[in-house]
């Protein structure tokens, strides 16, 4: 990822990043760079729009399931989240909210 994210800071200030691009930016954190690695990351990229790609991308993460959603036709899972967010809903119905206190801890503004 951090062969990635160096490529996109060098194609914000050239059109076609190399190696060496990659190697400067993360030397200048700190990080050894892998030249392989990097050269993997430029051959993949070269002749590409980063623009194009990177809003390819954010088009499959769309689509991508995440949490912990449970798989169609899991029937038992859903009704025991159902039951399970019944019983908050009546926790919160019995709370009765708190006054507020117009105490600071001993501790005032001007003070």
């Amino acid at each position: 990822m951090r062969y990635v994210a160096a490529y996109c800071l060098a194609a914000l200030g050239c059109s076609h990043p190399s190696v060496k691009d990659i190697e400067n930016i993360l030397a200048a954190v700190g990080i050894d760079c892998d030249a392989a690695r990097a050269k993997k990351v430029v051959s993949e990229l070269e002749g590409k729009n980063l623009n194009s790609v990177i809003d390819e991308g954010m088009g499959k993460i769309g689509t991508m399931p995440i949490g912990g959603a449970a798989p169609a036709g899991s029937s038992a899972a859903t009704a025991a989240v159902k039951k399970e967010e019944k019983k908050e809903e009546k926790k919160e119905e019995k709370e009765e909210p708190e006054e507020e206190s117009d105490d600071d801890m001993g501790f005032g503004l001007f003070d």
